[in-house]
């Protein structure tokens, strides 16, 4: 099984392009939301590190937000509550597609969280900054904010850039992300 993973900033469209690939996607993102919505362990396990804040269930994204805000502390508390669990849903994952060609790991900080593998493919998509901006101010519940503390936590664009085997241009348009993707997949299968 070849593992691709998907890098770049926040709003640059790496769920985007990771869906694109025509493989089996594991995204993180997705994942959390879903446990915000229906695991009531992990609202219990936030409720008791945050009580504070985490009051409703389903947990409300924007009790998450206030508590981030809050205190800079926040952010790694919820951080390792919820990393456990999207550790135990990727070995799922990966178990349920062992037998696939190629599998897309579409991990917001899977270089961080040194999530990655040594022979994992790494894509960074990459995307104009003015791009990202117009696509992020449109997002429902958007705060800067946040965005900026999410960003403070991530490792260097350059960084990931540098690490990357590929490198995906991203200008917001079907054909350019499809053109990226085929020389990848040519290349690797």
């Amino acid at each position: 099984m070849i593992r691709i993973g998907i890098l770049g900033d926040i709003g640059s469209g790496k769920s985007y392009v990771a869906n694109n690939f025509g493989y089996p996607v594991f995204n993180a993102d997705h994942e959390v939301s879903k446990l915000y919505k229906k695991d009531k362990k992990i609202f219990k396990k936030l409720k008791k590190k945050l009580p504070e804040y985490i009051y409703t269930f389903p947990i409300n994204k924007n009790e998450i937000a206030k508590a981030i805000l809050s205190n800079k502390n926040n952010l790694q508390k919820i951080i390792t509550i919820i990393h456990l669990e999207i550790g135990k849903i990727l070995k799922l994952f990966l178990k349920k597609n062992k037998n696939k060609k190629i599998i897309i790991l579409d991990i917001p900080l899977l270089l961080e969280n040194k999530i990655n593998k040594k022979g994992d493919v790494l894509v960074f998509v990459d995307s104009k900054k003015k791009d990202i901006e117009k696509k992020l101010i449109k997002r429902r519940n958007f705060n800067r904010n946040l965005f900026n503390k999410f960003r403070k936590i991530q490792l260097n664009l350059d960084y990931k850039k540098k690490r990357s085997q590929y490198i995906i241009k991203n200008n917001f348009t079907k054909k350019s992300v499809k053109e990226g993707i085929n020389k990848i997949i040519n290349e690797i299968l």
